[in-house]
């Protein structure tokens, strides 16, 4: 008889959040990368239906329809890729660590991760329980043109409580953003 229990490694699931006001090719190929170049087991698109940081700007297109258009536009494309309305469900504001968090109590079964643009890790540590997501979260770094993360990831996973940043610096880049194609429909 066996005294101890093999461990089991838990699937990796990689989660990309946004409002994706709208979805646009560069969302698409940062899908594509983690599933053709991570170990993540599943990939998560998290649309958030109304980001802290955003509030007071308005979307343009309410939440249902850029779930919607993120549902259609994976489908379009051919993506594994699960298009998520958790944080629809969840009471607002919706903070990352919170969506974590439910996410961990309710598929304790899965490892996720974080995955965010290299524009956006150097303002991580001032998130809501931001260190919390650096401790208990492997982070993931998709680089954007014109932010070298490289200095700010390395700072990071020297921190003494860290659970690891990885950065994707080789990774494919593009310049599309959503703020961009919003600009261009309202001129």
């Amino acid at each position: 008889m066996c005294l101890f229990r093999r461990s089991r490694k838990r699937p990796v699931v990689a989660l990309l959040f946004g409002s994706f006001n709208p979805i646009h090719e560069g969302h698409l190929a940062i899908l594509r990368y983690l599933l053709d170049h991570t170990k993540a087991a599943e990939v998560r698109l998290v649309v958030s239906p109304q980001s802290p940081f955003k509030e007071g700007q308005g979307l343009l297109d309410n939440a249902q329809k850029r779930l919607s258009d993120a549902r259609a536009a994976i489908a379009a494309a051919g993506l594994a890729v699960t298009v998520s309305d958790v944080e629809f469900r969840l009471a607002p504001p919706c903070y990352t660590i919170h969506t974590l968090r439910h996410l961990q109590q309710t598929e304790p079964d899965r490892e996720f991760v974080l995955v965010m643009g290299g524009d956006n890790i150097g303002s991580l540590e001032r998130w809501y329980k931001g260190d919390e997501i650096l401790r208990d979260f492997a982070v993931w770094v998709y680089p954007r043109p014109g932010y070298d993360a490289g200095p700010v990831v390395d700072r990071l996973n020297a921190g003494p409580a860290c659970k690891g940043v990885t950065y994707f610096a080789d990774a494919p880049q593009n310049p599309i953003s959503s703020t961009e194609i919003r600009n261009q429909r309202t001129k």
